[in-house]
């Protein structure tokens, strides 16, 4: 379906949870729909019945796809009908998509196929059916995911045709099914009917026995068929020498047989007309389609010819058309006199002509009377208007040429369009109205521009804007003065958008207040997007007080508006807020009553809607932090599931990063890994620091939590690096990784002047969650360098912020550098509970972590003579910079003893072992080994925990 992927929420927002829009036919929320072209054609009694294709058909059903592709007037439509009538419901149901040019538009395409598998059984879709009410066009692995694991809870075999799939150009649609069949469930056979054959993999399905396929040379009459349909449904009582004339001049062609058959009722010369028939398909038709109306009376002619601009017949829309009463009567006497009319429901109200005889009669309508042509659509379209029709009125009035008119309709109706993703067929529109009057018209600018903004056509959006404010500059009167502020809000709204996709934060709060300024106070729907939008600015800007007020405003104006992307999203951001200020409680109360509103706007079935993937990776990361980490998978799990259908890159993200550290903490590191590459391919496409940021700092972190592999990729990290001199809320978890790194490489003392500043800069942000997390590093800084003071007053001040609220994480993903400075912590009584708790979490993990029980380091030799527990206690008390004395203190020995370990373990041969290793300032030992440049203590520290 082609990927656009909405990078910011405000572009979900836009397109969900639309208001539905009343019209004639079936509806999905928010999607309007024609149930004629839902109907499964009926097969009547006293047709040719073709056994014959009807076994192929049956022999091909347990085969994914069934391809029927012939020339018009094959009866390729027939022929499916008589198969799916030929099987009784209760054995094998059957679903039907009649398919029209409109269908080009994925989202209209996707809601008739997911809607007409409701058919089949009740419910199945649902969950699909609500993405198309999320970021639209959603991603099509994520739409069909969804809908194929819907389809397999079908416990019977059916079956779902695709008529007219040759009208069908958009790529998009074609890939879509093509992922479909890759992975179409086995109790599903899709069938497809066409004039040629579709691009799609019918070579590979082919080759491994999953195509039936019948084609002309299938579906030709055979001379038996002729001869039952001309003399027993058409009664001619034709000789069988004027059969095998017909059957060498039609060649076994339906379509041409019944215009024959037609135009032979009432015929004297029957020989002559049969002698006399000739020429291509094209030819004929025409000639046909004339023979055919000549016998007719002026009143039917009449009737048939301006009827024959419209795509669908009902009794109404063709008096209103033609100016008659009598348009229900004519069809059925139509389809009484079997004059190419096709039903398209039960109660025949809804019918359409014949392709071939359709297309006949706008030949012979242009030739006779083009002055008419124009007057008849305009009418079709003030019918469908009347009638809350959109689509189809604008089609006609765009047909009629009457542009003014095309304009009315597709003012009120282009916000909804573009909330049902129906973006497509609405820039089709709009593109077709010449540019002057789109200039003219500010409103229709704005549409054209909202189009092209979802679209992410940014550049092209922002010309459209100028357009629209020279619009208004020009109106002159003070009525449309006032009307056209509204339009400026709006103008400013969307300006204020784009520079928040682009990153410019200065310019989107103040296009924000300019727009809230400029809006009418009823305009919630608008409001309450652009507090989101200005909320969200603040938070990436590291302005809580700011950004929690406008959040707030968002979320109780769409409150009022039962606008429930909004509501969720703003609730979320809300609880991101508190989760910076380190009010985890606060913050996880918050993701409840996001899901809590989910379920009474949606009910239970809301947790299974893409927009749950907000709270259920919000929570999955409170989880983690607390250190549940089996809970947190499984929110995470779900959310990152739910989060690939709604389309926000920088939301699923997070969820990814999260999962990835989960995944490294139970010691799965592959797992991590392939949790960070899927994060690393939404930042590659994004760009945004938002999403770039806390991804980098991810990758840091599992390079330090790896060991001596991946030290060098920090250490390069960190040498190309390079911090602003005005720091970035955005950056910042970035800017904490380098610290993390450049302790890790040995460069303490610049880390200490980097979390310095740091922590200047989240105490002044009120980022209490991000102090804590800087405090430790500071810890760790400090210790590295050997001043347990200072180290383990940093430690005191972040464990006392981080008690109340159960931090685990922060501390335990630091490793044995961590738990040497708990362990001191314990000793002198600070926090002796919390402490007591998070050194049971250390150990908990111990024998996850890589050791000399695991795999050894591709870049460490194994040792000769093996270390016993007591040294290998105090290499890894030396690997994090713990001086001789601390040493002896924290192991009860005395410092002579720790000496003697310490020149066993680096002049013996276990010296090799440690190729990175060097000592830390303040610590005694010597060594014959001299490290290379940037060595490291900890990058042998994984193999000894």
């Amino acid at each position: 379906m082609g990927s656009i992927l909405f990078p910011d929420t405000w572009r979900a927002a836009l397109t969900y949870n639309s208001p539905m829009v009343d019209s004639p036919g079936h509806t999905v929320p928010g999607i309007p729909l024609l149930e004629t072209k839902l109907y499964i054609p009926k097969w009547r009694a006293g047709l040719v019945s073709r056994p014959r294709l009807i076994k192929r058909l049956e022999q091909g059903i347990e085969r994914q796809l069934t391809l029927v592709s012939g020339p018009a007037g094959f009866g390729k439509t027939t022929l499916l009908a008589e198969w799916v009538a030929a099987t009784p419901v209760s054995e094998r149901p059957a679903a039907w998509v009649s398919l029209d040019q409109s269908d080009n538009d994925p989202a209209l395409f996707w809601a008739y196929f997911i809607t007409a598998l409701k058919a089949i059984q009740s419910g199945v879709g649902d969950n699909a059916l609500s993405l198309l009410q999320s970021s639209q066009p959603p991603p099509i692995e994520g739409l069909l995911t969804t809908l194929i694991n819907e389809i397999t809870t079908i416990p019977h075999d059916f079956v779902l045709v695709l008529d007219d799939y040759h009208v069908i150009d958009a790529q998009s649609v074609h890939s879509g099914i093509t992922f479909l069949l890759d992975h179409l469930p086995s109790q599903m056979n899709l069938v497809i009917a066409t004039r040629a054959d579709p691009p799609l993999p019918l070579a590979r399905l082919r080759g491994r026995g999953e195509l039936t396929e019948l084609r002309a040379s299938d579906l030709r009459f055979t001379p038996d068929e002729m001869t039952a349909f001309l003399n027993n449904v058409m009664d001619l009582n034709l000789s069988p020498e004027h059969i095998a004339t017909l059957e060498a001049r039609t060649e076994g062609w339906i379509a041409g047989l019944q215009l024959a058959a037609l135009s032979m009722e009432g015929e004297q010369d029957v020989s002559g007309f049969i002698t006399a028939f000739s020429g291509s398909h094209r030819y004929v038709i025409d000639y046909l389609a004339e023979e055919v109306l000549n016998r007719q009376s002026h009143s039917t002619r009449s009737f048939l010819l301006e009827t024959s601009v419209l795509d669908r017949l009902a009794g109404s829309l063709c008096d209103a058309v033609t100016g008659r009463g009598d348009g229900q009567a004519t069809l059925e006497m139509l389809e009484a006199s079997n004059l190419f009319l096709v039903p398209l429901d039960s109660e025949r109200h809804w019918y359409r002509y014949h392709h071939l005889f359709g297309n006949a009669l706008q030949n012979r309508l242009h030739r006779g009377q083009p002055d008419q042509v124009p007057e008849l659509h305009d009418r079709a379209s003030r019918w469908y208007e009347d009638n809350g029709l959109i689509a189809e009125a604008i089609s006609h009035a765009l047909e009629a040429k009457d542009f003014e008119r095309t304009a009315l309709p597709s003012m009120p109706s282009a916000r909804s369009m573009v909330a049902r993703g129906e973006v497509t067929t609405l820039l089709a529109w709009l593109e077709a109205l010449p540019g002057a009057l789109i200039r003219s018209r500010p409103q229709l600018g704005l549409a054209h521009s909202w189009v092209l903004f979802v679209l992410s056509k940014l550049d092209e959006a922002e010309l459209c804007l100028l357009d629209v404010e020279a619009g208004c500059e020009a109106a002159s009167s003070s009525h449309e003065r006032a009307e056209l502020e509204a339009v400026l809000g709006e103008v400013h709204a969307m300006r204020a958008f784009i520079a928040h996709f682009r990153e410019d934060t200065p310019r989107a709060i103040e296009l924000c207040h300019q727009a809230l300024g400029r809006l009418p106070g009823d305009n919630l729907y608008l409001r309450g997007l652009i507090n989101m939008t200005l909320g969200l600015v603040y938070r990436f800007s590291g302005d809580i007080t700011a950004a929690n007020r406008a959040l707030s405003e968002a979320e109780t104006i769409s409150q009022k508006t039962g606008h429930a992307y909004t509501v969720v999203i703003s609730l979320a951001g809300l609880a991101q807020l508190q989760s910076l200020q380190s009010h985890l409680g606060k913050a996880a109360g918050i993701y409840e009553q996001a899901r809590q509103f989910v379920i009474q706007q949606m009910g239970q079935r809301g947790l299974q809607l893409p927009i749950a993937s907000v709270f259920y990776i919000g929570l999955g990361e409170l989880l983690r932090e607390r250190n549940e980490l089996e809970a947190a998978t499984r929110h995470l799990l779900a959310g990152i599931e739910l989060g690939k259908q709604l389309g926000l890159p920088m939301h699923l993200a997070d969820g990814y990063v999260s999962l990835a550290r989960v995944r490294q903490a139970q010691g799965d590191a592959d797992g991590a890994s392939e949790m960070l590459r899927q994060a690393e391919e939404l930042a590659r496409r994004s760009k945004t620091a938002r999403i770039t940021a806390p991804v980098a700092a991810c990758q840091v972190w599992l390079w330090l939590s790896s060991g001596s592999r991946n030290l060098a990729a920090a250490t390069r990290w960190t040498q190309e690096y390079r911090m602003d001199d005005e720091l970035s809320y955005r950056r910042e978890v970035e800017h904490i990784g380098v610290a993390r790194a450049l302790i890790a490489v040995g460069q303490s003392e610049e880390a200490v002047g980097w979390l310095a500043r740091l922590r200047e800069a989240a105490e002044a942000g009120g980022r209490t969650g991000s102090v804590i997390e800087i405090l430790s590093l500071q810890a760790l800084a400090y210790q590295s360098q050997g001043d347990r003071t200072k180290a383990m007053a940093a430690l005191e001040r972040a464990l006392t912020m981080a008690e109340p609220e159960g931090y685990v994480r922060t501390f335990v993903d630091e490793g044995a550098a961590m738990a040497a400075l708990l362990r001191r912590a314990a000793s002198q009584g600070l926090a002796p509970e919390y402490v007591s708790k998070l050194l049971d979490a250390l150990d908990a993990e111990a024998p996850m972590r890589r050791g000399p029980t695991g795999p050894a380091s591709p870049t460490a030799p194994t040792l000769e003579e093996p270390l016993s527990e007591r040294e290998r206690e105090v290499l890894r008390l030396i690997a994090v910079g713990v001086s001789n004395r601390d040493i002896a203190e924290e192991l009860v020995l005395a410092i002579g003893t720790v000496k003697k370990h310490t020149n066993n373990i680096f002049t013996s041969s276990a010296c090799a072992a440690a190729p990175r290793l060097s000592p830390k300032p303040g610590s005694s030992v010597s060594c014959k080994f001299r490290p290379p440049p940037l060595a490291s203590p900890t990058s042998f520290r994984s193999s000894l925990e």
